[in-house]
């Protein structure tokens, strides 16, 4: 790609925090339809769950999780936006 976009928000009021968080996402939504398929890892949220890690990894995401049951089957390293090992049932929090 050409061109690389970050939104970010950031206010000091708590009292602010919905209606910034709301304009936020209207922005990322209204650029969306000019951004490419897919996500880089290290610019997604807390929030996008399974769906941001998909957009990130695509078709490479079930064998990441395979690798992971293999050398991290207890998933100690969680701290990130979690690959759960394939197979494996585990809370990630």
């Amino acid at each position: 790609m050409r061109y690389n976009f970050v939104v970010t928000s950031a206010w000091s009021d708590p009292e602010d925090a919905q209606r910034n968080i709301v304009w936020t996402r209207q922005l990322f939504d209204a650029l969306r339809p000019y951004r490419a398929e897919g996500a880089y890892v290290n610019y997604l949220g807390g929030d996008e769950g399974a769906d941001g890690l998909n957009a990130a990894y695509g078709a490479k995401l079930a064998r990441l999780a395979a690798l992971k049951r293999k050398f991290d089957p207890t998933n100690l390293f969680r701290m990130n936006h979690n690959i759960v090992p394939a197979a494996v049932a585990i809370d990630a929090r």
